[in-house]
Order: C-alpha cells, then structure tokens, then sequence
C-alpha cells in the first residue's frame, strides 16, 4: 500500500469512516494479541497489564462497531473482520515506522534500520554465522539491524506484510522460487541426523539408507513447526513405502528424553531432527548420546543424502537499495 492510500485508508465502521477514538496504541495492541494468540502472552511482550490490554481491546471493538476476535479457552482466534482488520493494522504500523525512520534520518538523528527474522530451531551453525556476518555486515554500512525471533511460513508472511524487512528461512518451492515482491539467495543445502538404537545394525556404519529407514518407526516433526519440510520429506519417504508416516515426538522441546523414549521403544524406531548439516560436511564420525539413555543412541547420517533442504535470505523487492546490498553482501559473506 502507497503512502497516499495509507492517508485515505478508513477502518471497517459506520458509513465507511474511520471510527472516532481509535489510536495506533489500539491498532499495535490489536496486533500483539492476534499475533500471541493470548491476551497474556500479548500482555507481557508489550508490558501492559492484561486486564488493561483487554479493556483496551474491548473498546476497540466498539469503535469498530465489529467483534474482532473469538475468546476461547485456548486463546483467541481471529473474527472475518479481525482478519482484515489485522492485515490493515499492520500495513498502517509499517507505513507509520517506516515514515518515523525516515524522517529521524532526514533530521540527522537516525541511521536505516534493517528488521530480520531469524527463526527459532535453525541449526546453530546456520544461525550464529548468519547473524554474525549480518551485523558486522550492516555495522560497516552504517546501518542498524532489529533482530526479530519469529517463524517464517513458507509464504514469508512477516516480510509480505512488511511487518519484517527481510529474514533467513528455508525455501521449500521449486528452484527456490519464492512469492511475489520477495527477492531470495540461496545459502546451500542442509541435511537431517538420524539417531539410531546402539543395536541397530546401521548404527554399526553410521549409515542408514532410505528403504531401511522407511521400515522402522521414525519420529520427526510436529508437523506443525515446519510443515513444508515436514510435507516434502514424507513424500520421499512413501516414495519408497506408500504406507510410512511419522510419529509425533513426545517431548519436542528435550531430545535426550525423546532419544530415551525411542531407544526403549517395543519396535525398532528411529529419531530424525529437522535439517542441521549443510550436505557433504559431517561434523565427525557416529557416537552416542550419553544423555539419551542407559540402551543408548547412535548419530548417523542418511546414505546418499535423499532428504535435504535450501536455506536462504529472503527480502522483500521494495527495499531501499542500501539495505538491499547489506543483505547481498551478508549472502557473499556466509561461508558453508
């Protein structure tokens, strides 16, 4: 959205005006709760007493005229209205943060700034020498960096709705083609570790093949923390065995106790992490975990690498080109 739509744009209320009374504050703790999902986990990040965040709320929705959001027991969910409400909310911030930004550095008092999303559960190599070369990267430009701890969907949402300027990810399309409006470079290929039982007898090479793997019982996943990759890996598996699934982990936050659960499992099961090894580098040969178990698990690695994916930056087309080549430099920077 332009500059002069954002002046015209008018909030969902009678007669197409905009509601008297609503404020930005409105419209920011509007987005907090729809992004936390809790009123109380909203609360905390924008450190606003709940009972105050949801009086606030309240009265938001009757400026509105509109309920904006469904309580349940698990959270809120958002109404129709809230959905376009949000999506607007959101463009309206951008626009105002960016038109603050840039005025501060048309006055001399403030420097570009750059917000990048760096998703939680990316391999700690990948991380660490991403944000590392990114702000060492921006310092030498002359450019501030605000670092954003958020998932990235396989739409780049954060970046499409300018609530982020750009962010490291995995591509999970075709020839790492990414959305409308969003540029992309890739930064390599990374591969999953597959722990096994100490009897098993791959555990033994420290090699598992595909079709060896497809007969055990593999836990991976939630779904639900990276359902692309978790989609494109289940299609190579059923591949080579149409009826294979995986099997939701028990304890997705404490992997020695997952480990304990498939070492002492009645079938031979298998635990595969999500990607953490740029393809062809292993970080040395298989060994147990001592924290797993007393029956102990084994680090492998797959045979021929069948189930990989691209980790790249992403940014979004319309950045100013100073930051743009902040981002370009930071890609040429990254060594795997």
């Amino acid at each position: 959205m332009k500059q002069a739509e954002a002046e015209s744009m008018v909030l969902p209320g009678a007669g197409g005006m905009t509601p008297q009374g609503v404020e930005l504050r409105h419209l920011r703790y509007f987005v907090a709760v729809a992004d936390a999902g809790t009123f109380t986990q909203a609360a905390e990040r924008m450190f606003i007493a709940q009972p105050t965040l949801s009086q606030q709320i309240r009265r938001l929705e009757e400026m509105v005229g509109t309920p904006l959001l469904q309580r349940r027991r698990e959270g809120v969910r958002l109404t129709d209205a809230g959905t376009v409400l949000l999506e607007e909310s959101r463009t309206v911030l951008s626009l105002v943060d960016h038109g603050v930004s840039r005025t501060r550095q048309a006055a001399g008092v403030g420097r570009p700034r750059l917000r990048f999303v760096v998703p939680p559960y990316l391999p700690e190599t990948l991380a660490v020498e991403a944000a590392s070369r990114m702000r060492a990267t921006a310092a030498a430009a002359d450019v501030d960096v605000a670092w954003l701890e958020t998932t990235l969907d396989t739409e780049f949402s954060p970046i499409r709705q300018h609530r982020a300027d750009a962010g490291l990810g995995w591509l999970t399309g075709a020839d790492d083609i990414v959305p409308d409006g969003l540029e992309v470079m890739s930064l390599g290929e990374f591969e999953p570790e597959v722990w096994l039982p100490a009897t098993h007898p791959a555990a033994l090479r420290g090699m598992i093949g595909l079709s060896e793997l497809a007969r055990m019982d593999v836990i991976h996943g939630p779904r639900r923390a990276s359902a692309a990759i978790y989609d494109a890996w289940l299609t190579v598996m059923r591949a080579d065995d149409p009826r294979f699934d995986f099997t939701d982990p028990p304890f997705r936050h404490f992997r020695p106790m997952t480990l304990a659960f498939a070492a002492t499992a009645s079938r031979p099961t298998a635990v595969l992490t999500g990607p953490q090894h740029c393809t062809g580098i292993w970080p040395g040969p298989a060994e147990p975990d001592p924290a797993a178990s007393p029956a102990g698990m084994v680090r492998a690695r797959l045979d021929g690498s069948p189930l990989t994916a691209t980790a790249g930056l992403v940014w979004s087309g319309d950045l100013p080109r100073e930051l743009q080549q902040v981002i370009f430099d930071t890609a040429d920077s990254i060594l795997f």
